[in-house]
């Protein structure tokens, strides 16, 4: 039940995250956006994903949860696709005199 409730969690988080990709994306700015709070998701899902790795008892059983750390995955490429976006804009920004 645990490794449910966890990837309700992850899904709901997950579903911002493409959403986000695309604003950032039509922006083409990094106002609004913060890269300090970018990386802390990034760093937190690394993290979450290195518990799932050295946590037996998941491992013992990773055929029949899978679906956690698939989530975590999906998620960390997600946040990894926003901080692309944001290099992106911020190098637009300068571009444009923005910054």
């Amino acid at each position: 039940m645990a490794e449910i409730l966890e990837t309700i969690m992850i899904v709901s988080f997950g579903c911002s995250w493409p959403l986000n990709v695309i604003k950032s994306y039509k922006a083409g700015t990094t106002k609004g956006k913060s890269l300090a709070f970018l990386c802390l998701i990034f760093f937190g899902y690394i993290a979450g994903i290195t518990s799932k790795f050295i946590n037996p008892e998941y491992m013992a059983n990773i055929s029949e949860n899978w679906y956690v750390v698939f989530f975590y995955i999906l998620n960390f490429i997600m946040v990894g696709a926003d901080l692309v976006m944001y290099v992106r804009n911020y190098k637009l920004d300068k571009q444009n005199g923005v910054l």
